[in-house]
């Protein structure tokens, strides 16, 4: 099993909270590491229709089997089970005593917040860290098609394939789960013209006129997406030094294997000479710095910074004390181009430093305090600005 960055902090959540939450995406990690944390509690998979339906029918009778608590897999699947957890967890003592997890957040923070605010710790769980992956020797191209779902890396499989069943069983059961679609073709045309929209602000309009719905459509497809843990918007950062900033949010996904199957990339070469390639790269570095701040159990504190004039920087970290700017570059030789984005936003800040994530393989400090890291070794640098 790859040990996880986020296994420290869930155990510190049990410390702290009677149940804690551990939510994410499918084939996230989530059942292996709260099954290899919690050894001794008894494990409960509601995807099993039989434990399901007795849940459902006799709620109070299902949980008084588990006197000395349980992991809850896929909870949201029985999400009226919390209303009666609540006095459960009321009238005990001990920390820890239920681990729930969830791939779909909507469904599983509506009925946390119904019915356990307060009593529940909570973690988002992603597919693996750059760091947790560990490989080196792996190039972008093959880093990005391949993407970061653990069973990638755990099995021989054969990754074209695997994404296209993931693609196939997330559109026809949890897209209904969430919402009645009925059209899962055309959903689908909506997903994969996503995927062609990474790195780019988020235009509803343009998204509706292509696909022949309207933008509350599209607006609720992509609150779907975003509960199941497939694409997330970075918001725009405002407090700045011109008016004239950018409103919208960019799109992105929170995998690119998962993106990369989508544009019908059929294998990491493609990716080599592939128009989406600086988006793609773009995209696995923002994610895996949300990642990073996840698996601290912390909130989302990226953003993206542009004004009118196209002038940009793809990341922006607000960590309370200071703001960071960081540009991502996919090449592997650094010019001086790559330093524009930082350059301009320092002088506008007035401030000085930076970074810049790009492709290669040196570290290299410049003079005007900007930091050029190769994508490989940014986990240095997300335990220092995280």
């Amino acid at each position: 099993m790859i040990r996880r960055e986020a296994e420290k902090e869930i155990i510190a959540l049990a410390k702290q909270f009677k149940a804690v939450a551990v939510v994410g995406p499918r084939q996230s990690g989530k059942t292996t590491l709260v099954r290899w944390i919690f050894k001794d509690k008894e494990y409960v998979s509601f995807e099993n229709p039989d434990i399901r339906l007795f849940a459902i029918e006799d709620p109070r009778g299902f949980l008084s089997n588990y006197p000395n608590g349980a992991i809850f897999d896929e909870a949201q699947r029985v999400p009226d089970i919390f209303s009666y957890l609540q006095q459960i967890l009321d009238e005990s003592v001990v920390k820890g005593l239920f681990i729930i997890t969830g791939s779909n957040n909507f469904l599983l923070q509506e009925s946390i917040s119904q019915s356990l605010a307060g009593r529940v710790g909570y973690l988002n769980l992603l597919p693996l860290t750059l760091h947790e992956i560990g490989d080196k020797e792996r190039t972008i191209s093959q880093t990005i098609f391949k993407g970061c779902y653990p069973s990638l890396y755990n099995d021989t499989v054969d990754t074209t394939q695997w994404y296209s069943n993931y693609i196939r069983t997330y559109i026809e059961r949890d897209v209904r789960l969430i919402k009645n679609i009925t059209n899962l073709v055309v959903f689908e045309k909506f997903l994969r013209l996503c995927a062609g929209r990474i790195g780019q602000l988020l235009n509803m309009n343009s998204l509706a006129v292509e696909i022949g719905v309207d933008t509350k459509t599209i607006s609720s497809w992509i609150s779907v997406l975003e509960a199941s843990f497939v694409v997330f918007r970075l918001q725009p950062y405002h407090s700045n030094f011109n008016k004239r900033v950018v409103k919208m949010p960019k799109l992105y996904f929170y995998d690119t294997g998962l993106a990369s199957a989508l544009l019908g990339i059929q294998n990491s070469e493609q990716i080599d000479v592939h128009p989406f390639r600086g988006a793609l790269f773009e995209n696995l570095i923002i994610v895996d710095f949300l990642k990073s701040r996840f698996n601290k159990a912390k909130t989302n504190n990226l953003y993206f910074w542009r004004d009118n004039l196209g002038k940009e920087i793809d990341l922006i970290i607000d960590n309370g004390m200071d703001i960071i700017p960081i540009e991502i570059k996919s090449g592997q030789t650094i010019t001086i181009d790559y330093f524009k984005g930082v350059v301009y936003w320092n002088k506008l800040a007035q401030k000085e430093g930076g970074y810049v994530i790009y492709g290669g393989d040196l570290v290299q400090k410049r003079s005007n305090s900007i930091t050029a890291i190769p994508f490989s070794a940014i986990n240095s640098i997300e335990n220092k600005l995280l």
